[in-house]
């Protein structure tokens, strides 16, 4: 089963006030990363500590009165970490175990992650301590439009466009869009992506994530010389990005034999039916029980003999012990920061090759990129021209950090955050500072 971050008010404190937190925190994950990369960004390091201090954070209190009455109080939060290269982008998430500190590293991978493929935007993350599975659709609406309502002063169009994340959809990016065209008096379909299709939506949106984690599988494959057909596939997290990369790769002719969500794990070998398992979890909100395979204690999956591991959940699942357990010789990162630095270093020594997040998994802020641009023009594309354009961007970029990782001979990882910070930096430079 998946494992949860701990929300604490310490690790609000810290984050706040920029003291180091723990290595294998979400935020001491990315101070890493960028320290790592420091020594690549040659006179633009001087520039560095940009990178390691949000713009602004904002904590906000969502107080609601709940079906029967009473009044509860959540906390939610939206930070912009970087906006040199222009607005903010970034989702939303609705978890109970969501901290500001958590926020801020999810929103520092979003300023990479978008200048790793080259796209127009600056770095942004939201979310809010809740459980959405605790609340009535009426109260989920009401926590939705407050919690807009309170980050209204920084979000818009132009300035910062918030997207679906883990327990977020097109009915809540609606809600948010609502409220935020209500409150400027106007209809403002740019203010967020993953809306609806008959909303200003995308065609390909939905899907954009987990098919981003594919195209980045087959190129690896690809470079390597290696066939994908018959490649068995482990799984981790079958939600919107998991479900997805599952079902690509096996129409693809991969095996996906073992699949792990928060409910469970299971597991054959043979490979399991992806469009069956996907019908049940739809029905049963779970992959336990599935006639289709066998399950398997949690902490097994991580023993499961496969060619691709895709962490596809939450932040921090890959520790250093699972590491040396990994019987992968790729990760396919589709999580954002789910291996933490000394899990890395395992990797490395054992030469599994790492595809990182903040291009393995930047389908879905293309997409939604893509979304915002049409929304602008009010012309939307078919999907197939969606889905063109996004192999497009994706192979480029992941041909650019390739190139970089052999040329310097450094991890994909690496070579990922120094193609992205040169860029961060280099906007950073020339546009100054003020006053």
């Amino acid at each position: 089963m998946l494992s949860k971050p701990a929300s604490t008010l310490t690790g609000d404190l810290q984050a706040l006030s920029y003291v180091r937190p723990e290595p294998d925190s979400a935020w001491g994950t990315y101070l890493a990363q960028v320290d790592s990369v420091i020594p690549y960004l040659g006179s633009l390091s001087r520039w560095a500590d940009t990178l390691k201090r949000p713009k602004r954070a904002l904590i906000v209190d969502i107080p609601i009165e709940m079906d029967d009455g009473t009044v509860r109080h959540f906390e939610g939060y939206r930070v912009q970490h970087n906006l040199s290269r222009g607005p903010g982008k970034g989702g939303v998430r609705y978890h109970p175990g969501v901290t500001l500190e958590e926020v801020m590293a999810l929103s520092a991978w979003m300023t990479v992650k978008n200048a790793a493929v080259n796209l127009p935007y600056g770095g942004a993350k939201g979310g809010v301590r809740v459980d959405p599975h605790q609340l009535s659709v009426r109260e989920l609406e009401k926590v939705t439009r407050r919690y807009t309502s309170e980050i209204g002063l920084l979000i818009g169009p132009q300035r910062d466009i918030p997207a679906p994340d883990v327990n977020t959809n097109g009915q809540i990016m609606a809600w948010m869009m609502d409220t935020y065209s209500a409150n400027v008096g106007a209809t403002a379909t740019g203010v967020v992506t993953g809306k609806p299709v008959h909303l200003g939506g995308s065609l390909g949106r939905v899907k954009a994530t987990g098919r981003g984690v594919f195209i980045a599988g087959r190129e690896a494959l690809r470079r390597q010389k290696l066939a994908l057909e018959g490649v068995r596939v482990a799984v981790q997290g079958f939600g919107n990005v998991g479900s997805v990369a599952a079902e690509l790769f096996a129409q693809a002719g991969a095996r996906v034999v073992a699949v792990q969500d928060d409910t469970g794990t299971v597991y054959r070998d043979a490979g399991l039916d992806v469009p069956a398992l996907q019908a049940h979890r739809a029905e049963h909100g779970s992959v336990q029980g599935f006639a289709g395979a066998e399950p398997l204690d949690d902490e097994r999956f991580w023993d499961v003999p496969c060619d691709i591991l895709i962490p596809a959940a939450l932040e921090g699942q890959i520790t250093a012990d699972r590491a040396t357990r990994l019987q992968a010789w790729m990760v396919l990162e589709g999580a954002n920061g789910p291996t933490v630095p000394a899990a890395d270093a395992v990797l490395a020594e054992r030469g599994i090759l790492v595809v990182p997040d903040v291009i393995c998994n930047a389908g879905g802020v293309t997409v939604s990129y893509f979304e915002w641009v049409q929304d602008f023009s009010s012309y939307f594309w078919t999907e197939a021209e969606i889905n063109d354009r996004l192999d497009k961007i994706m192979v480029d970029a992941l041909g650019a950090i390739w190139d970089k990782a052999d040329a310097l001979q450094i991890s994909l990882r690496t070579a990922a955050f120094a193609v992205a910070c040169e860029r961060i930096l280099l906007a950073r430079q020339d546009r100054g500072l003020y006053p």
